[in-house]
C-alpha cells in the first residue's frame, strides 16, 4: 500500500441554510440543480423569541432544518440565489442563510479526476 496523501482544496465555501422543517429537500433540489454537488441536512430546534416575528405577528415553527453545503466560490452566488429563491426566505418567517468562507477542506478526489486538475491548472 502506498504512502497517504491529503489533498487540500481551497476556495470554498460554506453556505449555511436554515429553514422551517419539510423545506430542506426542496432547497437542496434547487441547489443541485445549479451545480452543487451534494449537502448535510440535519435537524435542529430553534431557541429565543418564537411566538412572533415582529410586527407582523407571523408564528414561527421551532423544528428546523439546517442545510449545509460546500460550493466552490466561483459557484456562490448562484447555488445561494437558487437555495434563496426554492426556500422562499423572502417571506418573513422561513429562515436565514448565510455564507462562510472556508480557509481549507479535505475529501477524496478521484486520481483521474487530479490528474485533469493538473493539466488544465485547477480550471474545471
Amino acid at each position: 500500500m502506498g504512502a497517504r496523501q491529503i489533498t487540500v482544496l481551497t476556495d470554498l465555501s460554506l453556505i449555511t441554510c436554515i429553514v422551517q422543517r419539510g423545506v430542506a429537500d426542496t432547497i437542496t433540489k434547487a441547489a443541485r440543480n445549479v451545480g452543487a454537488q451534494g449537502a448535510t441536512v440535519h435537524f435542529a430546534k430553534g431557541m429565543g423569541v418564537r411566538e412572533r416575528l415582529g410586527v407582523l405577528g407571523v408564528a414561527v415553527d421551532v423544528e428546523k432544518e439546517i442545510v449545509n453545503i460546500v460550493v466552490s466560490n466561483d459557484q456562490v452566488e448562484r447555488v445561494f440565489e437558487s437555495m434563496y429563491l426554492a426556500g422562499n426566505l423572502d417571506t418573513p418567517g422561513m429562515g436565514i442563510m448565510y455564507v462562510t468562507p472556508l480557509d481549507k477542506a479535505a475529501t477524496y478526489i478521484p486520481p483521474e479526476v487530479l490528474e485533469r486538475m493538473e493539466k488544465t491548472g485547477g480550471k474545471k
